[in-house]
């Protein structure tokens, strides 16, 4: 059976939809499981679809020219690659922990933790860099957002007006994450829709020609920064044990993600590539594009939908991050005060808490260029320990009843070299912080390693403790 077969049949077989009633919790201090089937795809969307979307395309004009749509579609296919590996593993468990709990339960308990800090880190810098292109996009329409007292006072109410929807339960958390989904989407569709009209009517403009001869290392640093636009689809399964059938559903959520965001990203770029003769030279591409199909309110309604697009994207980041402390207080790795649940709300609070700190200290203390950098890089760490669980899996378990990719072995080796090839043309600037956050994993370790998890609401390990379900 082909990729698209697989796919089909895994979505044939899922029996769950977004109205059906949540499944309450097994304790009264536990997480409930309320995120149905659609509002996880709008969610590994929301988490996707950010910021990169209305700058990159003159980034990747400035290395590539004509040639940018050619680097969306290569880091795509790698990204494909990537989101399969994570479909295969994700839908052979059911507790919150994502890439950190796959680790775990595959490399050991060392490299579990090595990969929650790198993926802790990564989602803050993500959630911090796109929080500061916020007051940058609404400086333009209110200049004094960029002076330091009105960005934290700004900062300070956008992320704790988040912090609260998440605060009194999962549930307000998807809604809200399901209308900036449906907003931002709607907003792409039309700017790709005019602009194909445009296209069509008037042809496309010619584009200035590079300074420079294009080389593999433009190749590469292009698709690297890709690697930041495409990526986030992994953060959404550390909300796994708030889902209503994850084994089923976070396949197809993740596949359906992906695939229309590589749609997306590709089509944006030839619209700003055939409207605008020189893309590389504005740091405003879409905005600038729509002004020359539509009129300058186009452009105005652009940068409004970059403010929307960019406050979505923060909210997807405080739904599914938090999990991630909470998965480790819960299993043992991080004190227990993180895996507190609220009585009422059965949402994770104290650990809602600590990132909302985090996200406004990063935000504050660093910039756009540094955080989405940081985060791309560490990135491929998770990306890789995922397609090495794959492997271990399908040796462990190769009878599992859960969601298999074809090719799976050959196509996890793909990815690791991929995410190798990326991390050997990473900037060195990076590597102090990096490898800072490997020594607080490493003691993170040593202070835990002797000590064993709590038991919990759900049996763990749950690759083990699950009941069996239904062959895909």
């Amino acid at each position: 059976m082909g990729y698209v077969g697989g796919v089909l049949v895994l979505h044939n077989q899922m029996r769950e939809t977004d109205s059906s009633p949540p499944v309450p919790p097994q304790a009264p201090n536990a997480l409930i499981r309320t995120i149905g089937r659609w509002s996880l795809t709008a969610l590994v969307i929301n988490s996707i679809i950010g910021s990169g979307v209305f700058g990159l395309p003159s980034v990747v004009s400035g290395r590539l020219g004509r040639m940018a749509p050619i680097a969306y579609f290569i880091a795509g296919a790698g990204m494909a690659v990537i989101t399969g590996c994570l479909s295969e593993v994700a839908s052979q468990f059911r507790e919150t922990g994502g890439p950190y709990l796959y680790a775990s339960e595959t490399l050991g308990r060392f490299w579990g933790i090595q990969i929650a800090w790198m993926t802790w880190l990564s989602r803050i810098a993500a959630g911090s860099g796109t929080a500061n292109l916020f007051t940058t996009y609404l400086g333009q329409i209110f200049p004094q957002a960029t002076q330091p007292a009105y960005r934290l006072t700004i900062l300070t109410i956008l992320v704790g007006v988040l912090a609260i929807a998440n605060f009194i339960g999962v549930g307000s958390g998807a809604r809200l994450s399901d209308f900036f989904t449906a907003t931002k989407i709607l907003l792409l569709a039309i700017f790709i829709g005019a602009g194909l009209w445009w296209m069509a009517v008037h042809g496309a403009v010619p584009q200035t020609p590079l300074p420079h001869r294009i080389t593999g290392s433009d190749w590469l640093e292009a698709i690297l920064v890709l690697v930041y636009a495409y990526g986030g689809f992994e953060a959404v399964l550390l909300a796994t044990g708030e889902m209503r059938d994850p084994r089923r559903d976070a396949p197809l959520a993740l596949l359906i993600g992906i695939a229309s965001v590589a749609v997306i990203y590709t089509l944006v770029q030839v619209v700003v590539g055939g409207t605008l003769p020189d893309p590389a030279a504005t740091q405003r591409p879409l905005a600038d594009s729509a002004g020359r199909i539509l009129g300058q309110g186009a452009a105005s309604a652009i940068a409004a939908g970059a403010l929307l697009s960019i406050y979505g994207y923060l909210s997807a980041n405080m739904l599914h991050t938090p999990r991630l402390t909470f998965a480790l207080a819960e299993r043992g790795d991080f004190p227990r005060i993180f895996a507190r649940v609220h009585r009422r709300f059965h949402t994770p609070y104290v650990s809602i808490l600590l990132y909302t700190a985090l996200l406004l200290a990063f935000t504050l203390a660093g910039n756009f260029r540094w955080n989405i950098t940081l985060s791309a890089i560490v990135r491929l760490f998770t990306y890789s320990s995922v397609a090495i669980a794959l492997l271990i899996l399908r040796k462990r378990t190769p009878n599992a009843s859960a969601f298999r990719l074809p090719a799976g072995k050959p196509l996890a080796i793909v990815a690791i070299l991929f995410c190798a090839v990326l991390l050997a043309r990473a900037p060195l600037s990076n590597s102090t912080v990096v490898l800072g956050t490997a020594i607080l994993a490493t003691l993170n370790w040593v202070v835990v390693k002797n000590t064993s998890a709590p038991s919990t609401s759900t049996p763990i390990p749950t690759l083990r403790g699950d009941p069996p379900s239904d062959p895909l």
